[in-house]
């Protein structure tokens, strides 16, 4: 390194390194010392701190250039989240605005309502996600979720000027400095759970004939999410067509039962169904025919009326599965089954895991990965990608197959 380089350079007794420099501003001396980057992390070598220096000047000395900036009102934490709760979240799904409205009272509004929004760092919100997620051992997919309450504020804290450009790209845009995940747990599960066919031989026998079973079946078949499932209305099943229209989904709120939007744009989709499904549900229609005869008055009298997507009211003797009698099925009818299966035959069974099976099961098959995207509803091909490098039992006898052929 030339000596120009290393000016302003020094190194600390613990062998890291850190830099100085001072400016002359209207002749008052501006003087700067760091011996740790934006992260906390200390400078390790003498070029480090050298090239952080040559930034950290170039950058101080630009400001000088720049005509006076108007000064940017300051705003609390709390005062910036309540802005956008009453300005920016307009359209947002029901789901999400509990969930937002939870981290912030439970967690964020004690820890950093009352901070400026201009004098939160990048390391101490690094610390505090790493805080979450090592010490308080919360989920990391939990702890996302604290990430991207963070990019909210701060990206509305940017679009009402309480915080200047060179802040929200140090906090939310550059990719050297902008605030992230902590590194994952070596033993933190995020794999794609598969059943094996022993598990789903076992689970065709023990759904097979229950009330749940239309449920079970458009789990294992079209892989839909469990409120897509209790939210299906017979108007969107084309048998003729064998297709599936998925374009809402059953939520609580508020104590409610209601048919809402679907959380994303991509999760409103067509679902083909396969032999096996279409005869189901031919057999289905005809036994919902004979119900809709044999067991009419109990069904006018076991009805429930509840809000459609566009605030109607429907009975739920138009969801396809309500029970013979009228009465409806909802979300949390599975938790039965789920004890059941787990006391009784050890599976650890979500309904959820039905939607990873058909998705591996697909994958194995090499089902072109934008088709495999569409029928699961994912936002994007990264999520579907998933399920081309999970490891599951069906992909390890393909894997065997190709190693002896090979």
């Amino acid at each position: 390194m030339s000596e120009q380089q290393a000016t302003g350079v020094f190194q600390l007794e613990n062998g890291y390194w850190g830099y100085r420099f001072v400016l002359t501003v209207d002749g008052k001396k501006k003087a700067q010392k760091r011996v740790k980057d934006e992260l906390g992390n200390p400078y390790k070598t003498q070029k480090q701190a050298a090239k952080a220096r040559s930034i950290a000047l170039a950058q101080e000395q630009s400001k000088l250039l720049l005509p006076p900036q108007k000064k940017f009102q300051r705003k609390t934490v709390q005062e910036v989240y309540q802005e956008y709760c009453e300005k920016g979240r307009s359209g947002k799904a029901y789901a999400t605005i509990k969930k937002q409205d939870s981290l912030w009272i439970n967690h964020l509004k004690e820890k950093f309502g009352e901070r400026y929004i201009d004098e939160i760092t990048v390391a101490e919100i690094q610390d505090y996600l790493a805080e979450l997620y090592y010490t308080e051992n919360r989920a990391y997919s939990y702890t996302e979720g604290f990430l991207k309450m963070f990019y909210l504020i701060f990206g509305q804290a940017y679009s009402r000027n309480y915080i200047d450009v060179d802040s929200y790209n140090k906090l939310c845009i550059n990719k050297d400095t902008k605030i992230h995940m902590p590194k994952m747990k070596i033993d933190d599960d995020r794999d794609i759970v598969a059943f094996d066919k022993k598990e789903i031989q076992l689970l065709d026998a023990y759904f097979s004939g229950t009330n749940a079973e239309t449920a079970y079946m458009l789990g294992k078949y079209c892989g839909l999410r469990i409120n897509e499932c209790y939210g299906l209305k017979w108007s969107n099943v084309d048998i003729k067509k064998g297709i599936i229209i998925v374009d809402r989904q059953m939520q609580y709120q508020n104590g409610l039962i209601k048919l809402v939007s679907l959380k994303t744009r991509n999760a409103k989709r067509k679902i083909f169904m396969c032999s096996r499904l279409k005869e189901y549900f031919e057999n289905l229609t005809r036994k919902h025919e004979q119900d809709e005869r044999e067991l009419k008055l109990q069904r006018e009298q076991k009805q429930t009326f509840i809000y459609d997507l566009n605030g109607e009211k429907i009975s739920s003797l138009e969801l396809v599965n309500s029970l013979p009698n009228g009465k409806i099925q909802t979300v949390n009818s599975m938790k039965f089954h789920s004890k059941t299966l787990q006391n009784k035959y050890g599976i650890m069974f979500k309904y959820h895991y039905l939607r990873h099976t058909y998705g591996t099961n697909l994958a194995v098959l090499n089902t072109p990965e934008h088709l495999l995207c569409n029928q699961m509803g994912h936002s994007s091909v990264q999520v579907t990608h998933k399920y081309y490098i999970a490891l599951s039992e069906r992909g390890v006898e393909e894997l065997l197959k190709n190693l002896e052929l090979m």
